[in-house]
């Protein structure tokens, strides 16, 4: 019981401290894939404290899960884990953290159910605004050009992804810039950011006040703006993609002196015009692996009694 104590104990400092200690200083901005790969790393080390947590409760609370669980091991092994205390809370502690996961997926099914039906409703307003020609078949065009006075550009993910943009984007739009925000939008798509979206919303949505999660939501949806703001950016150009964004958002306001829903906007053209040196490879490959000794902690807290067992 000791064991499953200790993986809730690391799973809750976790989820509270990590969001400090990944937020530190500007790397992100420099590295946002990096950046994005280390946050996933953080929140399975957490989901999987939590879950061997609950794995070993439940054996110490009942025979038959404890016979499953333990099944090919010696009884040294067993014994290493002092399941046999019987304590009243490992009931408790497993059921309650059963019904979390239960839970989280609830919350990612609704997350996906919901994108789905925003895509088809999307879809259907697509049909409407740009109706099908004669012997068109929908998603035969990756581009779709739509009839609007404010400049707006959009991809619609899907078996058949295609690029939405409004005729008053193409009017502003000059040279490459078209094409760059066509390189971000496929970007997200090549990435499947949607997943990373998803995921991130879920969590946040089920469980409000666990920090870990809130941050990741947050930081899943600026770090891959930045991303695919990258990937536009080394095909055609910084500038290209800053005045792109510039040129589609300028009306909105985001650039004024008061906050707005796209807020982040000024920042990301900033990032754009003034770079700051990329990690070299090595520093990228050290960071990348040390993210993913990350979720080995937990494993080592759970294996290590069983270890010592065996000898």
């Amino acid at each position: 019981m000791m064991v499953s104590l200790a993986l809730l104990l690391l799973g809750v400092l976790a989820a509270v401290v990590a969001p400090r200690l990944v937020s530190r200083g500007d790397w992100a901005e420099r590295e946002p894939v990096v950046a994005l790969w280390v946050w996933q790393c953080v929140v399975a080390a957490v989901l999987l404290s939590f879950a061997l947590s609950m794995v070993l409760s439940a054996a110490a609370a009942w025979q038959l899960v404890r016979g499953h669980v333990f099944a090919p091991a010696p009884n040294g092994v067993v014994e290493a884990y002092a399941l046999r205390a019987n304590e009243p809370w490992s009931a408790v502690l497993a059921v309650l953290l059963a019904c979390g996961g239960l839970w989280t997926a609830t919350m990612l099914t609704r997350e996906v159910l919901r994108d789905h039906a925003r895509r088809r409703r999307r879809r259907r307003e697509l049909l409407v605004s740009s109706p099908l020609l004669p012997g068109e078949e929908p998603g035969d065009e990756p581009l779709v050009v739509l009839e609007g006075e404010r400049p707006d550009a959009w991809w619609l993910p899907g078996t058949a992804p295609q690029l939405v943009i409004t005729t008053a984007a193409l009017r502003r739009l000059k040279g490459h810039q078209l094409d760059a925000v066509l390189a971000h939008e496929q970007g997200h798509a090549r990435a499947r950011h949607d997943w990373l979206l998803r995921c991130s919303a879920a969590l946040a949505n089920g469980f409000p006040q666990i920090p870990v999660f809130a941050a990741f939501r947050d930081e899943m949806h600026r770090l891959v703006e930045l991303a695919a703001d990258d990937v536009a950016s080394r095909r055609f150009g910084r500038l290209t993609i800053a005045l792109a964004l510039v040129e589609l958002n300028e009306e909105r306001g985001v650039f004024g002196p008061c906050p707005t829903p796209g807020a982040e906007l000024p920042q990301r053209v900033n990032r754009l015009l003034t770079p700051v040196p990329r990690f070299t490879a090595g520093r990228r490959l050290q960071l990348t692996a040390a993210a993913a000794l990350v979720p080995v902690v937990p494993l080592l807290v759970a294996f290590v009694p069983g270890l010592r067992a065996l000898g």
